[in-house]
């Protein structure tokens, strides 16, 4: 029999794998033959499982061992249980059969003479007891946490911990003898029974209070630590016992939170902790950062809560980049609560931007984004424009939203709102979100004295560049809609010269990026489109027929969109005076200056939806006008952008229940084109979307009325001054609830209001849908907000008609983004009756 020195060194010294395989295999082989012949040697039974340890640590089979290791426990020897019990936690868990054979040999072992014996026990008992071994052996666990021995109790209370983990109802059995721990003078027995008691108050609230009375003996041992002088036994280079300083903190810190009155007890020490620790040393930081996090958790004054901001900011200038990174994620959570303190060292912070650890890099580019505010949005959004000039793609798509919706909520003014998406667009326009898109087109389209220098900006843009997708596409739109305004501008600036524009640049320009290979389809159609309108803008014959005959080489295009558009757009240039109608520039789009960013609604998946909808011909008139469907209603104001056509269909999966009659005024020119295509007129399309709602009764039951739908509703809704706000939805840190106004006619008014609970940043995309019983009428207006931040708020008002008698019953489908996860849910809820 080969001993384990040598079945180490000839593992060790196989070439290749298979020599490996072919030494384990045989070793294995030879221990399961040693096993077989029931050696009465226990120095040949401690060879064999030291030996079947090692297999272990290579992964290889250990099962038909552990037998052994038991025959180990059994014997009288130090030896044979030491090395019996390190086999039995290592080869065997919770959920082996032969467990049961341990409890005898572990009972035994528990009122053993010798310590370590003991000491053994215990730790295999934490690590490998089970519900069972609990209940059997916790008696024995708690005798000996008032054993004389402190090498003992530090393993009993330990070992406790576990047993409460597993089986929370024998905690009662602990707590008393718990109590005495923390009055221990062994440094050793007082960390581990202060460990036993933090958890204890973290997994069961309800006993904080029997423990509070200890907060003056805990805070007498702190202050004792950090004036002594050199204690060599406890010294940690200068520091004394740095283990036991953290986790007094760690327990005041679960003690005094959500506490005035302890908390102020605590208050001085935890200054004294943070002003005397020496931050030279790595063990000091880990005092002062525990310090800081039980300052930022119970309910201190701000003159203290400023300090540990501070010593935070000192930890942004470290050196060692696991101190540098715990400092930002730890600013993350208080920027909320000390927004000032954490402002101070801006500086300090987007100098990390620039760490060579992309770890740091992302949390500072966190950070950086929860400390804008008006008064520094130029200068952050500065340094953020510069770090997206070199950071990683990985970034930027995270990048290119959070600065847009920065600049969207904080922008000094239009035109410095205009010029900073412009240059996301022109540094990352491949990452720019559709929203983002559609949300600068917006805004260039509600600020007419703009207009012309958004044109020239983005013509020099994409004269300059036109590898930028977002760019091209916002830059064909403005050109395409605003061709004139840049035509009569006369000039543009291009490195500080002034060059003139004119109309065969602009098509030149357009022709260009349609025959280049960036051009992807739905840079085409838009460049299309903008041609299109251009024939209105552009006063020169030549230029209109030349981009006649540009439509006409994509008539044939294998995409059936890009076809469609040509073929479309080709016939239009036989009916000038129809073409002209259809190509007018845009209607200003109805939103509110509180509108974000997030709530823009993309372009073109609205013409596509719309399109699919009413046939071909109407898919021309929204690519055209852009105008509303005109056989469905939308939310008051319009600007949800989606129709109650959509909403239906997203919430139920089918056509919605009932429909209104579309405005009077889009009825002119949509006449002509619906002749001219051969399309059905709207009231055709507004019939058919009503015929398909037939079968809705079955599929949604009780609930017919749909948010979004006005018919029958002819006044606004009113905000409910009332009753206190009804808890309705509440995860990922999202907070909803309703507030119920009823009027003597029968309708009831209803606030539904958001709101953002958490210290992880903002939530996005917040969309609330509604439907009600069939038998009611629901008018559901735009939420203030999509975008919640930290501690934000938005509200959403709705009214129902026909909900004479009480409970009123909603049916909520909730949408929203949290940590980068796209999350939906649906509640039902129903009013509460005395």
């Amino acid at each position: 029999m080969t001993s384990l020195k040598q079945f180490i060194r000839a593992v060790r010294s196989a070439k290749t794998i298979n020599d490996e395989r072919t030494v384990v295999q045989k070793e294995s082989a030879a221990l399961r033959a040693s096993f077989r012949e029931e050696s009465g040697d226990s120095s040949v039974r401690r060879n064999n499982v030291a030996k079947l340890l090692y297999l272990f640590t290579l992964g290889e089979r250990t099962h038909f061992g552990q037998i052994e290791c038991l025959k180990l426990l059994a014997s009288p020897k130090f030896a044979d249980k030491r090395l019996g019990y390190l086999g039995t936690m290592l080869l065997l868990d919770e959920n082996q059969e032969v467990l049961t054979l341990v409890t005898n040999s572990l009972k035994n072992d528990l009122n053993h003479s010798n310590q370590y014996v003991v000491g053994l026990a215990l730790c295999t008992l934490g690590n490998i007891l089970s519900t069972e071994m609990a209940r059997d052996l916790f008696q024995e666990v708690e005798s000996l946490l008032s054993t004389a021995n402190p090498y003992i109790r530090r393993k009993a209370a330990i070992c406790a911990m576990r047993i409460i983990r597993k089986v929370p109802d024998l905690q009662e059995h602990f707590i008393d003898k718990t109590k005495l721990l923390l009055q221990d003078r062994n440094h050793g027995v007082l960390l581990c029974g202060l460990t036993l008691v933090t958890d204890l108050c973290i997994n069961d609230p309800d006993l904080v209070d029997q423990f509070r009375p200890f907060v003056g003996v805990l805070v007498r041992q702190l202050k004792s630590l950090t004036s002594s002088g050199y204690a060599p036994e406890h010294d940690v280079t200068g520091i004394t016992d740095p283990f036991l300083q953290v986790k007094i903190l760690r327990l005041l810190r679960v003690l005094g939170k959500g506490d005035s009155q302890i908390s102020e007890q605590i208050n001085d020490i935890l200054a004294q902790v943070a002003t005397n620790t020496d931050a030279s040393k790595n063990v000091g930081n880990s005092i002062l950062y525990e310090a800081v996090l039980t300052i930022l958790d119970i309910e201190a004054d701000s003159g203290l809560r400023v300090l540990g901001v501070n010593i935070l900011g000192k930890f942004l200038t470290n050196k060692d980049n696991n101190i540098r990174y715990v400092a930002l994620n730890t600013l993350i959570k208080v920027v909320a609560v000390e927004p000032n303190a954490v402002q101070r060292h801006r500086n300090t912070i987007l100098d990390c931007l620039r760490d060579p650890d992309i770890s740091i890099r992302r949390r500072a580019l966190d950070l950086s984004f929860t400390l804008i505010n008006e008064s520094n949005i130029r200068l952050l959004i500065r340094e953020l424009l510069a770090f997206l000039e070199i950071a990683n793609n990985e970034f930027k798509p995270t990048m290119t939203t959070q600065i847009c919706i920065a600049a969207d909520r904080y922008a000094p003014n239009r035109r410095w709102h205009i010029d900073t998406v412009l240059r996301v667009l022109k540094l990352a326009g491949n990452y720019v979100q559709e929203k983002i898109l559609s949300s600068f087109i917006r805004l260039i389209a509600i600020t007419p004295d703009l207009q012309t220098y958004s044109a020239q900006k983005l013509y020099a843009a994409l004269k300059a560049d036109i590898t930028q997708e977002a760019l091209t596409l916002a830059g064909a739109w403005v050109i395409g809609e605003f061709g004139d305004l840049l035509l009569k501008g006369g000039n543009y600036e291009e490195e500080e010269l002034v060059r003139e524009v004119q109309q065969s640049d602009v098509v030149d320009l357009l022709s260009t990026i349609l025959s280049s290979s960036y051009a992807t389809p739905i840079v085409r159609e838009y460049i299309l489109t903008a041609l299109m309108k251009l024939t209105t803008r552009l006063t020169e014959a030549a230029q209109v027929e030349r981009i006649r005959r540009v439509l006409q080489q994509y008539s044939g295009d294998l995409d059936v969109e890009i076809q469609q558009r040509a073929v479309e757009y080709g016939n239009l240039f036989g009916y000038d005076q129809v073409r002209a109608g259809v190509l007018e520039k845009m209607p200003v789009p109805e939103i509110r200056e509180t509108d974000t960013v997030m709530r823009a609604t993309a372009q073109k998946a609205k013409g596509l939806a719309k399109k699919k909808a009413v046939g071909a011909g109407a898919g021309l008139i929204d690519d055209l006008i852009g105008g509303d469907d005109v056989t469905t209603s939308t939310p008051v104001n319009g600007s949800n952008g989606q129709s109650s056509l959509d909403l239906i269909a997203d919430i139920f999966g089918d056509t919605p229940a009932s429909t209104s009659p579309a405005p009077a005024q889009q009825k002119s020119n949509i006449s002509s084109i619906m002749d001219l295509f051969g399309a059905p007129p709207p009231s055709t399309a507004a019939q058919a979307a009503t015929t398909a709602a037939s079968g809705m009764g079955t599929l949604l039951g009780d609930f017919g009325g749909l948010g979004g739908v006005s018919a029958a509703l002819p006044s606004q809704p009113q905000v409910p001054t009332g009753p206190k706000p009804i808890p309705v939805y509440n995860k990922n840190h999202l907070d909803i609830s309703i507030q119920l106004q009823r009027n003597a006619d029968g309708l009831v008014n209803v606030l539904v209001k958001f709101r953002n609970t958490g210290f992880q940043g903002p939530i996005s995309g917040v969309n609330l849908q509604a439907a009600v019983p069939k038998s009611q009428k629901l008018q559901l207006q735009p939420i203030s907000s999509a975008v919640l931040e930290t501690g934000g708020e938005a509200t959403q008002a709705m009214r129902v008609a026909g909900s004479k008698v009480p409970p009123l019953r909603l049916r909520l489908r909730i949408q929203y983004s949290h940590n980068g996860k796209d999350v939906m849910d649906q509640v039902d809820w129903s009013e509460h009756t005395k």
